[in-house]
């Protein structure tokens, strides 16, 4: 067997290695956030409220998200990074309805800093979906 053939073997094993890999992987991860996600939501059935909170529903977004993400990623071979970003946006959301009342008034500065952060990554998110149709190409893969 020449040196090529070889080397061509070792290449298809390695591409068939990491195949497997994504895929395990992303079962992993999938299995993760759901299961992550029932036991949120048993927490949440058993308030004594009765319903559930805006931080809860907040929370329970972020799994949806990070579900959405790892299925694009699963069908397309593609990482959705506007998803991180949408993440983002309602984690730092949720860290201000959450902990808003804990907040001194001197503290303000800290919530316009989340303001312009929350700014920052939806104008990011926009950018990115921008430049996304008009210069993906055809050939991504």
């Amino acid at each position: 067997m020449s040196n090529i053939i070889i080397k061509e073997k070792i290449d298809q094993l390695g591409d068939m290695l990491i195949g497997l890999f994504h895929i395990v992987g992303l079962f992993v991860i999938g299995g993760t956030i759901v299961w992550s996600s029932v036991h949120e939501y048993l927490i949440i059935m058993q308030h004594e409220m009765g319903f559930a909170s805006l931080k809860d529903i907040l929370l329970l977004f972020i799994y949806l998200e990070l579900g959405a993400m790892t299925g694009i990623y699963f069908k397309t071979h593609k990482m959705p990074v506007v998803f991180l970003i949408f993440i983002a946006i309602t984690a730092i959301t949720r860290f201000l309805v959450i902990d808003m009342k804990s907040l001194v008034a001197h503290d303000k500065l800290n919530v316009i800093v989340m303001v312009l952060a929350i700014l920052v990554l939806a104008i990011s998110a926009g950018v990115l979906k921008y430049t996304e149709n008009k210069y993906q190409s055809d050939n991504d893969y």
